[in-house]
């Protein structure tokens, strides 16, 4: 059966919505810790590497050492095509990983809204989202990195997602977030939130409306990913 490692950075912040279809795929699931458990031979080797958000920034290997361990093994995975997948952070780190720019954003785009999808992500398993509000939960971006695919803007990002090849899937906001389990996000970021000034009980209501209507569609885009990425791979 094939491995899927996944690279959290906080508890809450996991496989959400893809744990489902990853399993009805045959895969197996094994968690890691960011600076516990994750040892990069781990990262490197695992059959599918999936890289979890989390409130710290892809650049700050300053105070995360591990963080250069992460991105030094995402990089080696991307260059040898082994499939990868990143949600916010991990996103941002496999943009660091190819050599692009992650930076802070000028405001922070926490709540629900709608992508722009370019040529190629209309193409992409992203099709499938079209204009349904999404979930953004990020004051960092990134620059597209030399090799890969643009496939998704928003209103106040231009960066939102890009592909490498069919191995590689990273994507800026939260498809992955479990609308069920939001409460779990909101006391996590409670000290995000307040400083942003977010409305909290606006978040739930908007992740009420929009959550259960993308939550198939969450689990239809990672599921045509993997079956494109298995049918594109060698032997």
């Amino acid at each position: 059966m094939p491995r899927a490692l996944v690279l959290r950075h906080v508890a809450f912040e996991d496989l959400g919505l893809f744990e489902g279809p990853l399993r009805q795929r045959g895969y197996t699931i094994e968690t890691v810790d960011a600076g516990v458990d994750a040892h990069p031979r781990r990262l490197r080797t695992a059959d599918l590497l999936v890289v979890c958000g989390g409130p710290i920034g892809a650049y700050e290997t300053d105070r995360y050492p591990y963080l250069s361990e992460e991105i030094n093994a995402i990089g080696e995975r991307i260059g040898i095509g082994a499939p990868t997948l990143g949600l916010c952070l991990g996103a941002q780190l496999m943009a660091a990983a190819m050599g692009a720019r992650v930076y802070p954003g000028q405001h922070k785009e926490l709540g629900w809204s709608p992508l722009q999808l370019t040529e190629a992500g209309c193409a992409s398993p992203l099709a499938a989202v079209g204009d349904l509000p999404v979930l953004h939960w990020h004051g960092d971006t990134f620059d597209i990195p030399k090799g890969a695919t643009w496939l998704a803007a928003s209103a106040d990002y231009p960066h939102q997602a890009f592909s490498v090849g069919h191995h590689a899937l990273a994507l800026q906001f939260h498809l992955e977030m479990d609308p069920t389990r939001i409460e779990q996000w909101l006391i996590g970021h409670t000290a995000e939130l307040a400083a942003a000034g977010i409305n909290l009980p606006a978040l739930r209501a908007a992740t009420a409306l929009h959550g259960p209507q993308l939550a198939a569609i969450a689990r239809s885009v990672l599921t045509t990913w993997l079956d494109t990425m298995t049918a594109r791979r060698p032997g």
